[in-house]
């Protein structure tokens, strides 16, 4: 089968196709025949950084496609049904033809949904929902801010803030205002002309997404009882969240970092907004597999708009 692995050398650090032996199901696995995977932060960042590589040396956690054989003790999926899921947690290998998982990680695509829609929400809609959802607490009547709104989860973040009721003020590029006001957003502003930190309002809830201020910043604006979620960014700011978090917490503010785990509930249930039209998925771009590295290449200048999909 042909699959797309990370091969590092001591100049550089590449994505390349290669001809790889296509995967047998064990026990409770099913063999997956991909249709569609998509990107993350969190592949570039493993990559660039040389650290967290998949172990097949295949990234892509996300992934949609129709089982073609079961393991011995598989029961719940079929030969023929089609489904997605994160798989980051057993080894990732979604850019490829093939990929053998526990069943368990997968959930059911609906027939009414695309491939290519189902496949851009494991990941990055569940962090979002996790993000705003558990550890924002989110309620309706809050005063949310969300920076970094434009991206695969700050999309998503935006969405599920307002479906929750919070009221959204959102922070992207200008070139990204009206999308954000199209996803719920009731204010947007524009990085590049307004500092919002230097500003002296208040917000219950702050999200920050891949940013680059410091907490010491957000500490500012974030209103008594509120809570600051940061999701993502380069080690140093998470170490700096995790660490110095508890510090910041004082009285009933509290700072927190975000660490989303796949889970087929949370999967389901974005699933479902999006079939009932409550969710929508912001599609940047599309490459195909033998095109992952100009792919990755892209996310890593850090302005797609949405997701980027891998397509086989």
């Amino acid at each position: 089968m042909k699959a797309i692995l990370y091969e590092k050398t001591k100049s550089a650090k590449e994505l390349i196709l290669r001809d790889v032996k296509k995967p047998i199901p064990r026990n409770h696995e099913v063999l997956v025949r991909i249709h569609a995977s998509s990107l993350n932060a969190l592949d570039y960042r493993s990559m660039h950084m040389g650290i967290g590589i998949p172990k097949k040396r295949i990234f892509g956690a996300d992934i949609v496609g129709v089982v073609e054989e079961c393991g011995s003790h598989a029961s719940q999926f079929k030969p023929g049904d089609t489904v997605l899921g994160d798989i980051s947690g057993c080894g990732s290998g979604g850019f490829a033809e093939y990929v053998s998982v526990p069943e368990d990680v997968l959930v059911s695509k609906p027939a009414d949904v695309s491939d290519e829609t189902a496949v851009a929400l494991p990941v990055a809609a569940v962090t979002a929902l996790q993000a705003v959802r558990d550890k924002a607490a989110v309620q309706p009547g809050l005063q949310m801010l969300i920076y970094g709104a434009s991206g695969g989860v700050g999309t998503y973040a935006v969405q599920l803030a307002t479906y929750f009721g919070a009221q959204v003020t959102a922070v992207c590029s200008a070139q990204n205002i009206s999308e954000a006001r199209s996803l719920g957003a009731r204010e947007v502003i524009d990085y590049a002309l307004e500092d919002i930190t230097a500003s002296d309002r208040k917000f219950d809830r702050i999200i920050a997404i891949n940013g680059t201020i410091p907490l010491s910043a957000y500490r500012k604006i974030l209103a008594p009882h509120g809570i600051y979620v940061m999701v993502g960014g380069s080690l140093r700011q998470i170490f700096t969240a995790i660490f110095l978090g508890p510090f910041l917490s004082t009285g009933s503010r509290k700072f927190r970092a975000l660490t989303a785990k796949p889970n087929r509930k949370d999967l389901g249930f974005v699933m479902e907004l999006v079939a009932a039209g409550e969710l929508r998925v912001v599609i940047d771009r599309k490459y195909p597999l033998e095109q992952a590295s100009d792919a990755m290449r892209y996310i890593g200048e850090g302005h797609a708009r949405g997701k980027v999909i891998i397509t086989m």
